[in-house]
């Protein structure tokens, strides 16, 4: 029964997908007559002259290889949960091209979709894949495409408020991406907690090889993140502030794992989950702040403090989560992605903040658009960074009720 189910929803949902995409979907018209049509604030970002393809397919990798192989540790689950990770982003990126496509690109009754949009669908995918760690081995498959249904319209939702109505800088995706994620999965978790599924052992299985996972995982994270965080930021002749400022923030965030991780646990050797985990947080602090001047030494505080946030919170946090809380997060996403998400919000409101066009030069206008043409002082867009943090977590806390 629950074969026939899964594959009655498969069939159900790419059916609709295919004919939703023969009534509105169709290829961009830019590449011909150079008339830009996306509306998205990401998009709308990116130099017309630079080819959004390279872009496209570090993003596409991250989210499949990245995150596929971070949910491969559970011995139990381990083979189902990467097959699971596949089916998320093959119906994530249809979805999130229609729903983002009517919110952005939609354009005398037509979709335009091209190679921007998809960079803006896998970034959608990569939140509902944080979500889906949050319940790794709690859901069963067709519950995780009803996950994916609801989570992909939420977090339109959520960007469409965020980058379009409240016109808030976030490229890498701090805060639409890591804390909407994080959160939303969470808030799902609270609501399907099971009392008896607390002493399972097997849920905590990780398996003969956990380690190998994670380190093909880590490896793909420190390839292709960079490009991830800087896919729908500037492209011109200045210099990728958003590559560099990741790389710094990575390479700090790892050897904030090697300070305290042997400090709180017994084990003589690192693990390299510990790794994976410092790295992910380091990488998530610098979603918003990535693209603005945060100077390289700036970059470094930030992936070092992010850094200490997972063996801590896995150490202390946790438990309480569990325990008082009754939330159950498998992946461990609120230490790797909530916080570090969070932290990462409130840099980008203080170097929003400091923001002038002595400092910023021509990208003045690139990131903070509104601030360049008078629209608004950088006091007020800072505090509009700042109101988006309590917007996305109500929203992700009100649609991880609907959705749980």
């Amino acid at each position: 029964a629950s074969r026939l189910r899964l594959a009655g929803l498969c069939f159900l949902l790419q059916i609709l997908t295919i004919i939703l995409f023969a009534v509105f979907v169709r290829y961009s018209p830019e590449s011909s007559s150079g008339r830009r049509v996306a509306a998205c604030p990401r998009c709308l970002q990116t130099h017309p002259s630079a080819s959004a393809l390279p872009g496209f397919q570090h993003v596409h990798l991250q989210a499949l290889l990245g995150f596929g192989l971070l949910v491969v540790f559970l011995g139990r689950y381990g083979p189902g949960s990467g097959a699971i990770s596949i089916l998320v982003v093959a119906f994530a990126i249809q979805w999130a091209v229609l729903i983002q496509g009517f919110l952005y690109f939609f354009l005398n009754g037509k979709i335009h979709v091209g190679a921007q949009s998809m960079v803006s669908a896998d970034f959608c995918t990569a939140a509902v894949l944080i979500s889906t760690g949050a319940l790794l081995g709690r859901v069963n498959p067709v519950q995780t495409l009803l996950l994916t249904l609801l989570g992909v319209t939420l977090f339109s939702i959520n960007e469409y408020i965020l980058l379009s109505l409240m016109g808030i800088s976030d490229s890498g995706g701090c805060l639409t991406i890591h804390t909407f994620g994080a959160y939303f999965g969470l808030i799902v978790s609270r609501i399907l907690h099971q009392p008896h599924t607390d002493k399972r052992k097997e849920q905590q299985d990780t398996g003969h090889q956990p380690d190998v996972f994670a380190v093909l995982g880590t490896i793909y994270l420190w390839i292709f993140w960079p490009s991830f965080a800087s896919a729908t930021t500037v492209h011109n002749n200045a210099e990728p502030w958003a590559v560099l400022n990741t790389y710094f923030s990575l390479a700090a965030s790892t050897l904030a794992a090697f300070v305290l991780s042997p400090v709180l646990y017994e084990e003589s050797t690192l693990r390299m989950v510990q790794i994976q985990d410092a790295t992910l947080a380091g990488a998530a602090v610098m979603g918003m702040a990535g693209e603005m001047l945060v100077t390289p030494f700036g970059a470094l505080i930030a992936g070092f403090l992010a850094g200490l946030i997972p063996p801590l919170g896995f150490r202390f946090l946790t438990p309480v989560l569990r325990s008082r809380l009754k939330i159950q997060d498998t992946c461990g996403v609120h230490n790797v992605h909530g916080l570090p998400g969070i932290l990462g919000a409130l840099l980008g409101t203080l170097l929003t903040a400091l923001a002038t066009a002595d400092a910023y030069g021509g990208r003045l206008e690139l990131v903070f658009p509104l601030v360049a043409q008078g629209s608004r002082t950088a006091t007020d867009q800072a505090l509009c960074q700042l109101c988006a943090l309590p917007v996305t977590l109500l929203l992700a806390s009100l649609g991880g009720c609907l959705t749980g």
